[in-house]
């Protein structure tokens, strides 16, 4: 939950942001210039060089490059977790809902990447705010992966079981249920 706490803090700030390009000095963030190179280069890995090399780029909540394609991409899916993603605006208005606990439906497709995998850190399959999730009973861990926000009725049928060998639902259950698709293994 603290983890989930600190994410929309950090989701509340980048979506806070215009996306105009704010100089990113060592001095101003208090980060040095290997450090914001790292996360620059952490958060491109996400997804395919054809969509991250144009994308927005937010580390800590502030925008330090500014895209081309509409994609976000982040070093950190939760405050320093290493878990990159980039995500399209579909997938950022589902994780804004998700984050201050509002109702979300989806009407169109939303994509988001996470080439470098979960890095061990797992979640809940059934439950976005579990408080323990590696003690859940559904904890799963995910390799390299893309999730896909479908709305609803497309994922009729569709396994909810990680295990299963292909993509399965996530989060079904609640407002922000997505497809998850790995995309190596773990």
């Amino acid at each position: 939950m603290v983890n989930l706490l600190k994410s929309a803090l950090c989701v509340s700030a980048i979506l806070s942001t215009s996306l105009v390009a704010v100089p990113v000095l060592a001095e101003d963030n208090k980060m040095s210039e290997d450090l914001m190179t790292e996360k620059i280069g952490r958060a491109k890995s996400a997804a395919p060089a054809s969509i991250s090399d144009e994308a927005t780029i937010v580390v800590d909540g502030k925008v330090v490059v500014e895209g081309s394609n509409g994609w976000t991409c982040m070093p950190d899916t939760f405050p320093d977790d290493g878990m990159p993603m980039c995500n399209d605006a579909v997938w950022m208005e589902m994780l804004t809902a998700m984050i201050n606990k509002k109702d979300y439906t989806a009407t169109k497709i939303g994509i988001s990447y996470m080439l470098q995998g979960d890095r061990g850190a797992g979640v809940s399959n059934s439950d976005p705010y579990h408080p323990d999730p590696k003690n859940a009973d559904d904890y799963t861990e995910t390799g390299p992966h893309l999730m896909i926000i479908v709305p609803k009725a497309m994922l009729e049928g569709m396994t909810d079981d990680p295990s299963s060998g292909g993509p399965y639902v996530m989060w079904k259950d609640t407002p922000y249920v997505h497809i998850m698709v790995p995309v190596a293994d773990k």
